[in-house]
C-alpha cells in the first residue's frame, strides 16, 4: 500500500499506529522527535506523513514547514491532543493537509489516510517523483530538491527512461532502442556520453547520486548505491 513515517514520541501510541497501519498492509518507519523524523525523511522516500505536534525537540508544525520546504505534494497529517480551532489554524498554516484529535477511532485515521493518498495521486498525474527529483511533464521542468537543472531534449528524455526504470539494470542496448530508437553501435560510445551529461546535471553536485554503473551489464538508476 504505502510507505509512512510516523513521528510520535510516545512509545504505545507510536506502537499500535505501527501496528494498526501495518494490518492495514502499510510500511511504517517510527521516529521519536523532530530531527530523527527529519532525518529519516531526508533519506528516505515515503508516501505519506502521520506527525504528533508536541515533540521533545520541537513543534510539529515547524517540522512540517521544513518537509514543505522539500517536498509541497507529500500529504501531511497531525494528530495530536491539541484541538483548538488555533491549533488547527496554525497546523494547516504550516502546511498540514489534515489535522485529527487524540483519542481517534482508528478506522477513521485509516479512512483519512486513504482519502491523502487518492488525493495525491490525482494530483501527480502529471508529474514523477524520485528521492529528491522532481519531473513536471507539463513544462518538463526538472529539480533535484529545490534546484531546478536544466536538459536538453535528449537528456530529458534519457531521465525520464531511467525514472520509470528506476532500480533495475538497463542495458546500453536497451537504452539506445527505448530513448533513441535506435540499434545500438558497440563501436560507439553516445550512450556512455549522454549519461555522463547527465550525472553531471543531477548528481555531480548532490551527496546521493541516483546513476549507477553496473560493469559489463549497464547502468541502474536509484537513490542507494546498489553495490
Amino acid at each position: 500500500m504505502a510507505k509512512i513515517l510516523v513521528i510520535e514520541d510516545e512509545n504505545r501510541v507510536a506502537e499500535l499506529l505501527k501496528r494498526g497501519l501495518e494490518e492495514s498492509e502499510h510500511t511504517v518507519r517510527i521516529a521519536g522527535s523532530v530531527s530523527n523524523g527529519l532525518n529519516a525523511f531526508f533519506k528516505e522516500v515515503f508516501d505519506i506523513v502521520i506527525s504528533d505536534v508536541m515533540l521533545p525537540d520541537g513543534s510539529g508544525f515547524d517540522l512540517c514547514r521544513k518537509i514543505r520546504e522539500k517536498d509541497e505534494t507529500i500529504p501531511v497529517l497531525m494528530l495530536t491532543a491539541l484541538g483548538t480551532t488555533d491549533d488547527k489554524l496554525e497546523g494547516f498554516d504550516s502546511g498540514a493537509d489534515d489535522y485529527m484529535v487524540k483519542p481517534f477511532d482508528f478506522r477513521e485515521l485509516d479512512a483519512r489516510i486513504n482519502i491523502l493518498l487518492k488525493r495525491r495521486k490525482t494530483s501527480s498525474a502529471n508529474k514523477i517523483e524520485y528521492a529528491d527529483l522532481r519531473i513536471d511533464l507539463r513544462t518538463k521542468s526538472v529539480f533535484r530538491g529545490n534546484v531546478p537543472v536544466a536538459l536538453t531534449p535528449k537528456e530529458y528524455n534519457l531521465l525520464l527512461f531511467f525514472v520509470r526504470n528506476s532500480e533495475r539494470v538497463l542495458s546500453r542496448t536497451e537504452i539506445a532502442e527505448k530513448v533513441w530508437d535506435t540499434h545500438f553501435d558497440t563501436g560507439t560510445n553516445f550512450i556512455d556520453v549522454y549519461i555522463n551529461y547527465l550525472r553531471k546535471k543531477i548528481d555531480k553536485n548532490f551527496d546521493v547520486k541516483l546513476i549507477h554503473t553496473k560493469p559489463g551489464m549497464g547502468f541502474i538508476f536509484s537513490h542507494e548505491n546498489p553495490y
